[in-house]
């Protein structure tokens, strides 16, 4: 199946630990259309194997749990990754004030636990604030957003590369993050995941930033886009 070309969804540096660049399905699963799926966050680069999301120290992580305003990712901007019209938006649900590996895995199945398999509504407690693009090849599906920053609305037609709202930690995270793929039915309990890539961005190697069209990024690569 060709992959379809959309734009990063994202500006700045950041970095896919789940990518269909590194296996499919990304997330281990064909469920909920994420056969294709990318989850996005920002790390510390001076300590990259960890994925080191905050500003904090790993003790204090475990132990007390660091602040969402110390985490890198969390609060940027999400930017719209095709042109279409906006048809499900749900924002409101809270975020935990705090990422803790514990409370964040106990999170994670109590959230299991309160899933009601009809329809996208009885999924919020697995995929928190998100939105639902129709496009004319796919619908695009964003989660995981942070609590009031949705700015549109149903119905709202977007352009590539809008902003639509911004990075969060809500519902299924560990992280502050941007999961994102495509879909052919915006019924999540229905949906097939589409392949889709991006139609530019860059990569770091060898001390360089290099080019990259119609690019799939690895769970390893440092990716910077839609820089000013």
């Amino acid at each position: 199946m060709e992959a379809i070309t959309v734009e990063f969804p994202l500006s700045g540096e950041w970095v896919a630990p789940n990518t269909p660049g590194h296996k499919v399905p990304s997330h281990g699963t064909d469920q909920l259309g994420q056969t294709y799926a990318y989850d996005f966050m920002q790390i510390d680069w001076k300590r990259p194997t960890g994925y080191k999301f905050f500003y904090d120290s790993m003790a204090f992580y475990f132990m007390a749990g660091v602040k969402l305003e110390h985490c890198y990712g969390w609060s940027k901007d999400i930017l719209s990754p095709i042109s279409g019209e906006v048809i499900e938006c749900r924002d409101g649900w809270p975020e935990r004030k705090r990422v803790n590996i514990v409370t964040d895995m106990l999170a994670l199945l109590k959230n299991s636990l309160l899933i009601n398999p009809r329809g996208n509504e009885g999924l919020r407690p697995a995929l928190g604030n998100y939105m639902i693009i129709k496009g004319e090849e796919a619908y695009a599906f964003l989660a995981h957003a942070r609590t009031g920053s949705i700015s549109v609305e149903v119905g709202d037609i977007v352009k590539p590369l809008q902003k639509i709202a911004e990075v969060g930690h809500s519902g299924n995270s560990t992280a502050p993050h941007l999961h994102f793929h495509l879909m052919d039915n915006p019924n999540l309990l229905e949906a097939k995941g589409l392949p889709c890539c991006f139609r530019e961005y860059e990569v770091f190697e060898n001390k360089t930033w290099v080019k990259v069209a119609n690019g799939i990024p690895g769970r390893r690569d440092r990716i910077r886009a839609n820089i000013a």
